[in-house]
């Protein structure tokens, strides 16, 4: 088994979407304990636009993109667990998915159960493992608990209102504007907070009668940090995930004492599912959840694979409502 070219998508350079290539390139047999995919869906993440502006510095030349589904073309000596022409998926922090075809570590990878296609898996892999840790992990959200998620109508945020509504939680969206006020009720939220024209916090209080919540999960970043640790109640938690809007200032700790002896966090996926067991586990209760009807997939934006500088155009315009995905 030898070589095959593949083409995809690089960066030679930080910036812009022009920055995205076009390029071939061999691709060699997978090795020991790896596994061939032939993509047939990608998954677009803001992540990736912070791999693209430099935000998170890489080695380049590079490719973008974490997540993907697709068909195993071959496997590499010592795999077991998969066989040519299995559906599967993954999600993982190394870039490189942005082309035809990649080698993933078998011990990374999951089955895409039947009833599930391979556009919905690579739309949800890492959002939907995101919901869990966020929800089930960070901050296990119980029943009756108020919990404020910010873009709300992002692809992680449409999964947050599904998933916590579905706990049990008076879940509180905040969105961009007034078009993604009725995607937010339609995947859950009970309210819904426009923050262009809106305060957030004094929403939050008015909804809570002054309490505030246990818990904010927010993706915005600069723009929301402050507000959102003002929708806490003393001991909350401030869940910062994202950076939408630009990375979070620093902040003085005593900010966090005045309000309330608050608790700030900014987790990462990546050791969420640091072993097979945690992504087997949490892979698992998504893929039951989606099975079961409780998640609802919305894919806003779909673009071949080429077209992946409009894709990025898109999700950092804050246009898009749920996830986007390249087909190669």
């Amino acid at each position: 088994m030898g070589p095959i070219e593949v083409s995809g998508i690089r960066i030679t350079r930080t910036g812009g979407p022009e920055v995205l290539e076009w390029h071939s390139f061999a691709l060699a047999p997978p090795a020991k304990g790896e596994v061939r995919v032939r993509h047939t869906a990608i998954g677009v993440n803001l992540i990736d636009t912070y791999d693209r502006t430099g935000l998170y510095p890489m080695p380049l030349p590079s490719s973008l993109g974490r997540e993907a589904a697709g068909v195993v073309e071959a496997v590499g000596p010592g795999v077991r667990t998969f066989s040519v022409g299995e559906r599967v998926a993954y999600v993982i922090p190394t870039p490189g998915s942005y082309v035809g075809a990649r080698n993933v570590a078998a011990a990374r990878l999951v089955k895409v159960p039947a009833g599930v296609s391979d556009e919905e898996a690579a739309a949800v892999l890492l959002k939907g493992l995101t919901a869990q840790y966020l929800l089930r992990r960070t901050y296990k959200v119980r029943s009756k608990d108020p919990i404020v998620v910010t873009a709300a109508a992002g692809g992680v945020g449409l999964l947050l209102l599904q998933w916590g509504r579905h706990l049990g939680a008076h879940v509180i969206a905040v969105v961009g504007s007034d078009a993604k006020v009725q995607p937010a009720l339609d995947h859950g939220a009970h309210d819904v907070i426009v923050s262009s024209r809106e305060d957030m916090a004094a929403r939050v209080r008015g909804l809570t009668k002054g309490k505030g919540v246990p818990v904010v999960y927010d993706s915005v970043g600069k723009d929301t940090f402050a507000p959102s640790l003002d929708c806490l109640r003393p001991l909350g938690l401030m869940v910062s995930y994202g950076n939408a809007s630009g990375p979070v200032p620093p902040v003085s700790l005593l900010e966090l004492s005045r309000r309330g002896s608050l608790f700030v966090t900014r987790p990462t996926l990546w050791h969420y599912i640091a072993t097979p067991r945690e992504l087997a586990k949490a892979s698992d209760e998504l893929f039951g959840l989606l099975h079961a009807g409780v998640l609802k997939i919305v894919i806003g934006g779909r673009h071949a694979l080429k077209d992946a500088a409009q894709a990025h155009r898109d999700i950092e315009s804050r246009a898009t409502v749920g996830s986007t995905v390249l087909v190669p």
